[in-house]
């Protein structure tokens, strides 16, 4: 069953590089006809979207996967009961988005203060981001039914379209001067928004003629599971996004310009969030599937062990070349390339506790999200607010390493008390530790200074050993692993 997995990673993995490589492309562009300050509103609104998106979605993404699956263990019209559960989870987040969008619109002057200096000049800028909000949790649930039906490719095709559409419109108005003008960066929003429209009407072709409708019995049970999914989901968006308002309210001056920074150098962590992303996109739906426990206990086991090895291998691949990957972002961004290692340590540990999450999922036990979650929240303010006045963007890189590293903390403890699984926990110590010694080596042999190119040819040196470690200490079949990765069914 693990190749079934690794099959749905490699299909969302390969895909999701391409389309997100694309979609990456706007960050070396932006923080080079932008400046820091500016670069710091596309930054600050990017970290919002997820939040509001979190909010008007309601944990219906993850109910709309485990009633699928109880709907095939209750058997009968199988077919009708997913149509109605698709229609209600669709309807209830369509709803949600329109009521968000109107009071978003109508209030667009409030907001734009509230949300500081850079907005109040341009409240119109509200508007053009709640409806890209709309029009994208018009979309979600459409996807999330791609997802359940194991449709990976069709659903990266339209994700694709969209990146697609975004960069050229992006770089159609730079290349128009249209980002010089008073409207300035809400061309980016423009080109987001003419690009969340298109892929809503491209996905309304795979929902079969149905129709958003509410069943407000089958919403009663389906809330009942989502809800604290919702608190905890908005929680974890929390984590996701409020360093950068933190940075944006604690820093005394200069608070935009470090905003911008910050999220330049965490765009150069991209490949982790792809592998994470990846991994979450085909792991969410297959371990919430009707398993025994028995197979669900080992093969979460199993994956987080592999998880880990592969994020080792990629902290060490961006770590150790930081300098090389600094040249993704404009000369501006770089002074702060030197917080990438532990940016790179948060993302790795996010992938830790969304393994750790599966089993309180599929018991239905959603409300310990909150508690996951909400310690997360807690630890990235108590340290935001002690860290971010002194050190500014670094401390909030740090925070945000504090957080992760607390939500992994309280979900193992869970894991332990309520649903053991017999993770590997000393062989996954074991290759954590060898990557954070190579790391520290590393480091140190170019902190001595000397010719780069040595120093370079010598973290190379190290790193393949490092991988050839992983593959011998687990005796993989690499050329196997391929093979069945990419295995049609």
């Amino acid at each position: 069953m693990l190749e079934k997995l690794a099959k749905q990673t490699a299909v969302y993995g390969i895909s999701t590089i391409v389309v997100r490589f694309l979609s990456y492309l706007l960050t070396p562009y932006y923080t080079r006809i932008f400046g820091q300050e500016t670069y710091g509103i596309v930054t600050d609104i990017y970290a919002l979207i997820p939040l509001a998106l979190t909010l008007l979605t309601m944990g219906m993404e993850s109910s709309y996967f485990r009633f699928s699956a109880k709907a095939e263990e209750a058997g009968g019209d199988v077919r009708a009961a997913k149509r109605r559960l698709f229609a209600t989870t669709w309807g209830v987040t369509s709803l949600a988005a329109v009521v968000f969008f109107v009071l978003v619109a109508s209030f667009r002057n409030g907001v734009a203060g509230l949300m500081g200096e850079a907005y109040a000049a341009h409240p119109e800028y509200v508007v053009w981001v709640g409806l890209i909000i709309l029009f994208d949790v018009w979309a979600c649930i459409p996807f999330s039914r791609l997802r359940e039906q194991g449709r990976a490719l069709l659903f990266v095709g339209i994700k694709a379209l969209n990146v697609v559409m975004n960069v050229a419109l992006a770089v159609a108005f730079g290349v128009a001067g249209l980002f010089a003008t008073e409207f300035g960066v809400g061309w980016v929003f423009v080109a987001n928004l003419i690009a969340s429209v298109v892929t809503w009407l491209v996905i309304l072709a795979t929902v079969d003629r149905t129709v958003p409708k509410i069943n407000w019995a089958l919403l009663a049970a389906v809330f009942a599971y989502s809800l604290p999914l919702l608190v905890g989901g908005l929680a974890g968006t929390a984590n996701e996004f409020i360093d950068r308002q933190l940075i944006k309210y604690l820093v005394p001056e200069g608070a935009m310009a470090q905003v911008g920074i910050y999220g330049a150098i965490t765009k150069i962590a991209v490949v982790m969030m792809l592998f994470y992303q990846m991994y979450r996109l085909a792991a969410e739906p297959f371990f919430l599937s009707n398993f025994k426990k028995s197979d669900f206990v080992q093969m979460n086991a199993a994956a987080l062990k592999y998880y880990v090895m592969a994020s080792m291998l990629i902290f060490l691949g961006i770590a150790l070349f930081r300098d090389v990957f600094a040249l993704i972002v404009g000369r501006d961004f770089r002074e702060g390339i030197f917080i990438l290692p532990v940016v790179l340590g948060a993302n790795v540990l996010t992938g830790v506790w969304l393994n750790l999450s599966f089993w309180y999922k599929r018991e239905e036990k959603t409300s310990l999200a909150i508690v996951v979650t909400g310690a997360g929240l807690v630890s990235m303010l108590v340290f935001g607010f002690w860290c971010i006045p002194i050190w500014g963007y670094y401390g909030a890189a740090w925070a945000r390493l504090a957080s992760e590293s607390t939500m992994v903390a309280v979900s193992w403890w869970l894991n332990r008390r309520f649903y053991p699984t017999p993770y590997d926990w000393r062989r996954i110590g074991e290759y954590v530790a060898a990557a954070l010694a190579v790391f520290a080596v590393c480091e140190a042999v170019t902190a001595c200074g000397g010719n780069k190119l040595i120093a370079y040819a010598f973290n190379i040196v190290l790193f393949a050993a490092y991988a050839l470690y992983l593959v011998r200490r687990e005796r993989i079949d690499v050329s196997a692993l391929v093979k069945a990765a990419l295995k049609r069914k």
